[in-house]
């Protein structure tokens, strides 16, 4: 099944380059919104006019609509035409290997690589595990009742096998790392799995989701020194899961009201009104432990001149923040990818601009 689907994507991307070739010849492109309303894409698309006047997208959507049919529900359970969420697993991991970096050297480009497609399948993965535990409530949900299991595109046998080729792949890529590495890459299992019951007995998923999703803030350190140095480790730790906690909150109160009618808790029903002022709190502590970070690394003023810009980001995302309306908690949700590249790139940069 995943040759078939490998095979099959490959295909899907040769249709949208050869489409792309056909239909960019004397046709004008313009850029477009690939995501309108929450849940239909999180990323921008190139469009233009192909044969026909279909259009055209080189978005993460595009690729998997061109997959072949049977490979689609797949792809779309590992949500691949929605990379976001991969993109907020991966860069903490990114932020780790760069400050684990040596000084005047760039990140190991190695590193980066294994751990980009770590959380290509572990985000998959943990999409997967997601959807089978929730495929009675998806049903009740309209952002969610076109999943793949909940439609029944994808029996729940199939989802199971589909999940043990991803965690094999996962198994993989992190035998790769050191011994202590992998020790550490294995305790996280535990949180993948147990995330998606959160929502049934805590008003706190988001929390045990910012637990598991910043997993890779100690273990890209670790894959690259041997072991997490804690006055790094742990405040950059913490301050994913803070960030979590900001931007899941804004990403949950798009289904509160589904939520509320089947039961399910969220911090989104925990705050109600006063999400703002707990958003403001968490931004607070974010921006402190990475202030610590940057001590604890001997980071220098450009490091703090773009924590500055990062704790502005927060500070105008969270008063713009209109809860009651679902597009705008879907705009404020994506922007934190495009923040956080920003920091790990000035990171990077600062690095490179120490004294060996």
């Amino acid at each position: 099944m995943l040759g078939a689907g490998g095979a099959g994507l490959a295909r899907g991307l040769r249709a949208v380059r050869q489409a792309w070739l056909r239909g960019s010849r004397g046709r004008s492109v313009v850029l477009a919104r690939a995501a309108g309303p929450p849940g239909t894409g999180d990323s921008r698309r190139w469009a233009g006019l192909g044969p026909g006047g279909r259009g055209l997208s080189l978005s993460a959507a595009a690729v998997v609509e061109a997959a072949p049919r049977p490979v689609q529900p797949y792809l779309r359970l590992m949500r691949l035409d929605k990379p976001i969420g991969t993109w907020l697993l991966y860069l903490p991991c990114t932020w780790s290997i760069g400050l684990a970096a040596e000084p005047g050297c760039f990140p190991d480009w190695y590193m980066l690589s294994l751990f980009g497609t770590g959380a290509v399948l572990m985000r998959g993965a943990g999409c997967t595990i997601n959807d089978m535990w929730d495929r009675d409530y998806d049903k009740k949900v309209t952002r969610t009742a076109n999943r793949p299991i909940a439609a029944g595109d994808i029996s729940t046998f199939r989802s199971f096998v589909f999940l043990g080729g991803q965690l094999t792949l996962a198994l993989g890529v992190l035998l790769c790392l050191n011994y202590y590495s992998v020790a550490l890459g294995a305790a996280s299992l535990l949180l993948v799995i147990t995330y998606p019951l959160m929502k049934r007995v805590t008003y706190w998923p988001q929390l045990a989701l910012g637990l598991a999703f910043n997993w890779g803030a100690l273990l890209g350190w670790s894959a690259v020194k041997g072991s997490c140095d804690p006055s790094v480790c742990l405040p950059l730790y913490f301050s994913g899961i803070m960030w979590t906690l900001i931007y899941d909150t804004i990403y949950a109160h798009q289904d509160k009201k589904d939520d509320a009618l089947i039961g399910l808790k969220s911090t989104a029903l925990w705050f109600r009104e006063d999400t703002k002022q707990w958003l403001s709190g968490f931004s607070v502590a974010m921006v402190g432990a990475l202030s610590l970070v940057g001590v604890s690394s001997e980071q220098t003023a450009p490091y703090y001149a773009a924590l500055a810009a990062v704790g502005a980001h927060l500070a105008r995302q969270i008063y713009t923040l209109d809860i009651h309306r679902p597009e705008d908690c879907w705009d404020k949700f994506t922007s934190n990818r495009t923040l956080m590249k920003v920091m790990e790139q000035i990171s990077i940069s600062i690095k490179l601009l120490q004294p060996l």
